[in-house]
């Protein structure tokens, strides 16, 4: 046993510093052997996180090689492909990082079992979350359905400081076999737009700290306000790194937690929108109808269109509703892999409301298309744009993506970032986007710029006269 290996299964942890599991199974002093394992929920994911795990396995190999280790690729079910690797390494314990989702707790739990059963000791840690969510209780001890109180519960808790990188990872005296990354093709259903996202991705644990340290520097101190505007780089990016654990949320807190105590003012919006993405794991954990289902369930009566193939859905897929806040938006996720975040609350908007589209459609339509795709943010962030979700005030939150435009975007810096109809000498962003989309749209930046599918004021009007009518 002393010196039987330990298998540390990677799932969405890819980072070496602040992981739980691969300390503690460095600290056990025993040899260990990272895994990394394609099963049906690798096989799952949409075109863009598909392939931009891809590039965070083979980042995440390299840095595992600089420390002397390597990264052992199986596919299949999980259960079986560490059932194998224990047979053919003598390992004696299987350590990972918990998920959340409700596909991956059945996976897990039947893999904790059985590994048990077979004398395997088979351990899950924290590190993808600050607070896991059973953790967090209201004085009644339920779950929470609001986020204020729920921010208020936890904004004084202590958060465990990060954990130093392993100086070393101790190598087996044999490696067992291991698959090529690509052979399994990742990327595939990229096709060409994988050129154009790809300089846009921060790769790899070192370029997430050093995005953090850049944010923390250059911009918290104003992020109340340059969060809100699309036009400015006034946003952390970490999205894309948390999304595959490149970087901890423990170190993103505690980053935070200094800029604050520095007298940085747009810290503590920061801390709160961590805080956010901890409220949908939450949600997601206590209800997980709300990756499927309306969370409120009285919205099951609304009258949402269900049709994803009508021409407006189409048009709202392409950037081309005629709405220049909306198309700004899909064009730079084309382009970049991800969403400026108010962009995402206007695109949602009006395809719930505006287009009255089930929001279904829009989730599973970023699902594919975004590199920071992440399910419990992805699902509570489209519910809560329908009024379908927590927190959301349908009557208010119809926001009209004119009037947004002239708010946050008055000089047009976002639009002309990336539409190029009807400029003589557009972006080269803007012109990105033509190469990243699929050629059967037989888009053209010399294209007139269409007109509206539906008006901002009258799209308006159709949603809240849907409310009022089904009494919502």
């Amino acid at each position: 046993m002393s010196s039987s290996p330990v298998l540390v299964w990677f799932r969405r942890d890819f980072r070496l510093s602040d992981h739980p599991a691969l300390h503690a199974a460095c600290s056990t002093g025993r040899p260990v052997i990272p895994v990394f394992i394609h099963d049906d929920a690798v096989a799952a994911l949409g075109a863009a996180p598909k392939w931009r795990l891809g590039l965070g396995l083979e980042a995440f190999g390299r840095a595992l090689a600089d420390k002397g280790s390597r990264m052992i690729l199986r596919r299949g079910p999980a259960l079986e492909a560490l059932q194998a690797l224990v047979k053919e390494t003598g390992a004696s314990a299987v350590y990972w990082t918990r998920l959340y989702d409700p596909d991956a707790v059945a996976r897990d739990t039947r893999v904790k079992s059985t590994l048990k059963e077979q004398g395997v000791e088979a351990r899950s840690f924290g590190g993808h979350l600050m607070f896991e969510p059973w953790t967090v209780e209201t004085k009644t001890g339920g779950f929470y359905k609001v986020y204020t109180p729920f921010w208020n519960m936890v904004k004084a808790r202590d958060v465990e400081p990060p954990l130093e990188a392993p100086a070393e990872l101790a190598a087996p005296e044999n490696w067992p076999e291991s698959d090529a990354l690509e052979d399994w093709n990742l990327g595939a259903a990229m096709n060409r737009g994988a050129d154009v996202v790809r300089p846009h991705v921060r790769l790899g644990e070192a370029a997430a700290q050093e995005r953090l340290g850049m944010f923390i520097e250059d911009i918290v101190a104003d992020y109340d306000t340059t969060r809100n505007l699309p036009g400015v780089d006034g946003t952390s990016g970490l999205s894309e790194n948390l999304a595959l654990g490149e970087i901890s949320p423990h170190q993103c807190w505690h980053a935070g937690l200094r800029a604050r105590q520095e007298g940085k003012t747009g810290a503590e919006t920061f801390l709160k929108e961590l805080v956010w993405r901890e409220f949908a794991y939450h949600l997601m954990h206590h209800t997980p109808r709300i990756l499927t289902d309306n969370w409120k369930e009285d919205w099951d009566a609304f009258p949402w269109r269900e049709d994803a193939d009508t021409e407006a859905v189409q048009r709202w897929k392409q950037g081309r509703t005629g709405l220049r806040f909306v198309d700004a938006a899909m064009r730079e996720m084309y382009v970049t892999g991800r969403m400026h975040n108010r962009g995402r609350m206007i695109v949602a908007s009006y395809l719930t409301k505006h287009l009255m589209t089930h929001w279904r459609i829009g989730m599973t339509w970023f699902e594919d298309c975004l590199i920071d795709w992440d399910p419990a943010s992805n699902a509570m962030g489209w519910q809560w744009s329908a009024g379908s979700g927590p927190d959301a005030t349908p009557y208010f939150r119809v926001f009209n993506p004119v009037t947004q435009l002239d708010k946050f975007d008055p000089k047009e810096d976002y639009t002309r970032r990336w539409i190029a109809e009807g400029l003589s000498q557009p972006s080269p962003d803007a012109l990105s986007y033509f190469d990243a989309i699929p050629r059967r749209w037989s888009l053209s930046p010399e294209a007139a710029y269409p007109a509206p599918v539906v008006a901002a004021d009258e799209g308006r009007k159709v949603a809240l006269d849907a409310y009022e009518n089904k009494g919502f």
